[in-house]
Formats: structure tokens, sequence, C-alpha cells
């Protein structure tokens, strides 16, 4: 029997081209809501380790804009695979001081800015409303900066990060506002990325490398690609030696985890007049509170 897959992996391809990556599968999935940004890739992590599922969000050889991403293809295919930890590897800005360029943040809360996406699995005849005060697993998160400190990084734990639709970079002007709203970091793929994972009842955290100060530092040039890019490729190492020591932490019982039950009390419609076709789409999602 195929052992489980203990933890999934949102990010690029310095992540599924791990070194020491055995028994590779690739699962080129189709969901209700369409086909995930790429195949999901699950390997082991050297020979008889863990498995762990990688998911390129903007596709190999990033192809897809923030907002072309199929967040909910995408959260729906891993939760096919029996995935129930997710960690989001991504860039984002610095809107603090000390939050600094090669620092890796662990963000406690989300702002969503976002303007043109699909934010929820539910509608069409069921209605659910779950709840997103704490919008990142805190076991989890906890968890994933345990694994980066132990790779000799900078961590942060905590921070506000606002996720703007994109695909450009922010004007002075908002990103000077963001600063005085308190916000901490800017990306532009956590929302909805983190609420769906919460609909369908999994773990999610987010490893935030800083790639810049965005535009609003005085003293510091305006973000560019190359900028992004060139941090990004030296914190790889960072990424994969936490993913693989994440990937063999024991996970929280769910007793302490609220993730594992969200929907629990939070859908609001009498199951009878759900209509059936909703019914089948959702089953994966809601078929053990509709019994």
């Amino acid at each position: 029997m195929t052992a489980p897959i203990v933890l999934a992996v949102i990010g690029g391809s310095g992540l599924y081209n791990m070194a020491g990556l055995t028994q590779v599968e690739e699962h080129d999935l189709v969901t209700p809501y369409g086909k995930p940004s790429d195949p999901v890739v699950v390997g082991s992590l050297g020979a008889g380790g863990p498995r762990v599922a990688f998911l390129a969000r903007h596709g190999r050889g990033h192809r897809l804009t923030p907002t072309e991403v199929n967040y909910r293809a995408n959260i729906y295919a891993l939760k096919t695979l029996g995935v129930q930890r997710i960690v989001s590897v991504s860039a984002c800005g610095s809107l603090r001081e000390d939050y600094a360029p090669g620092h890796i943040v662990i963000p406690d809360q989300l702002f969503d800015n976002t303007r043109g996406r699909e934010r929820s699995f539910f509608g069409g005849g069921l209605v659910v409303h779950v709840g997103s005060a704490e919008p990142f697993c805190p076991a989890l998160s906890a968890q994933v900066a345990a694994a980066v400190e132990t790779t000799g990084a900078t961590v942060h734990r905590g921070g506000a990060l606002i996720t703007i639709e994109g695909p450009r970079f922010s004007t002075k002007a908002e990103s000077t506002t963001f600063q005085k709203w308190g916000m901490s970091v800017i990306g532009r793929t956590a929302s909805p990325e983190a609420f769906l994972a919460r609909e369908a009842e999994m773990c999610y955290a987010c490893m935030a490398h800083v790639t810049d100060y965005d535009v609003w530092h005085v003293s510091e040039a305006p973000v560019t690609v190359e900028m992004v890019i060139r941090i990004l490729n030296q914190n790889t190492a960072f990424a994969q030696q936490a993913i693989t020591r994440l990937a063999a932490m024991p996970e929280a019982p769910e007793t302490a985890c609220p993730c594992r039950t969200a929907l629990a009390d939070a859908i609001i419609t009498s199951p009878d007049r759900i209509p059936a076709e909703t019914k089948d789409r959702l089953r994966l999602l809601v078929g053990k509170y509709l019994k």
C-alpha cells in the first residue's frame, strides 16, 4: 500500500526538484473546478522517507499570473490525494525595516486586498460561513518556524501578510498606506489559498521569503523581478532543508488543531435544501456532515 502523503508544498521548481527525492510520481488531476496549475509531484524524501506532494502554483516555467492561478482546483486536488497539511513557500516584500531581504517570515495574520478571484468552494445552494479569525494554522505555523530555525536562516514568527491582486508591483502611495495599516509583508497568492484550505479543513501555513522592501524604503531600490528571483534562489536551500525536517515532524493531534473541523458549525443551509448537483460536487469537503 502506498504510504500517505504527510505534507504538501505549494511553491516553485527549486522544491519539487529537491535532491534525494525518490519514488517520484506525477498526478495529472481534474477537479470539479478544472485542472490545477500543474500535475502534482509526489515523492519520498530519501529511501523509505516520508511522502511529500509538490505543486507549482504558477505552473512549471511560471506561466500563470497570480490572478490566473486556479486556487480552488489546486486545493481540491491536494485534498483528493489525502493531504492534510499544506505549506506555501512564496516570495514577499517587506513593509518593516526589521524584516530584511533574505529573512523568512511565518505570518500569523492575513489581509485580503485582492479583487478578481474566486474565494470560496461554496455557493450554488450551499451556504457556509467558515471561521477565519486565525487564517494560518497556529500548530503548523509553529512547526514551520521551528523547522526553518534549524537551518540557520533568520526567521520572524508572526506578522500580517497583505495579499494584492498584481501582477504589477505596488505604487509608493499603496506601499506606504499598507505600512500605515500595520501590515508586515506583502504578497500576491496567500488569498484565497489560505481561506480555501480552511474550507477544505486542511492545515495551512506560509513560509514567506522576503525578497525586497517593496517600494516604500527611501534608501533601497524599488523591487524588481531580478531582485525577487535572486533572493529566492539564495533561499532555496533553506526551504529544502526546512521541508525535509518538517515532513519528519509528527502532525499535531486533531484535538489541538481546529482546522480539521472547520466546517462542523459553519454550514447554515438545511441539508434537504441543498441541490443534488451541489452535494455531489462538494461531497469530498462536506460529505461527513451531510449524512
